[in-house]
């Protein structure tokens, strides 16, 4: 379980389920390296070049899907940003094989939704590629906190 301040204990975050509405804010997280995520704050996101939805700037509007990430490091070593996302025109891919699964921003759109539980990520979470880093404005960074019982939760350090 991963928990936040703006998520009640054990929830996801509830937005996740909903459709993401063209031209709105959004907020967002990137799971990634303590050492990543310091080349993030200085020069800001670098799309990944390649992925399931293509190229662009993988993120989630789950604390728990982006926590997991990267998925081979020890949950003391990883670090979650948090940020705003203009999410711009978007495209809903909700199935392995769509036809506009890599290609959406050729067809005019700005992110790629994919729901939970629609078969494209094996943990059934939500997951959104942003093309344009522009779009994203870092807000900080969450790290691991220690509890006295076997759940991780995550804290706000600027």
């Amino acid at each position: 379980m991963w928990a936040e301040n703006d998520l009640y204990p054990g929830v996801p975050c509830l937005q996740s389920y909903a459709e993401p509405v063209n031209d709105k804010i959004y907020l967002m997280y990137h799971g990634t390296s303590h050492q990543a995520a310091q080349q993030i704050m200085a020069f800001g996101f670098q799309p990944s070049p390649d992925g399931m939805l293509g190229r662009g700037v993988y993120l989630s509007r789950d604390l728990n899907k982006a926590s997991r990430y990267p998925i081979n490091l020890h949950v003391h070593q990883k670090v979650v940003i948090r940020v705003q996302v203009n999410v711009g025109r978007v495209k809903k891919i909700d199935y392995q094989g769509h036809p506009l699964q890599k290609t959406w921003h050729a067809n005019g759109y700005d992110t790629a939704w994919c729901p939970p539980n629609c078969g494209m990520v094996p943990s059934g979470l939500e997951e959104d590629c942003v093309w344009d880093p522009r779009r994203i404005q870092i807000l900080d960074v969450i790290h691991p906190v220690a509890v006295t019982h076997p759940q991780v939760q995550w804290g706000y350090y600027h």
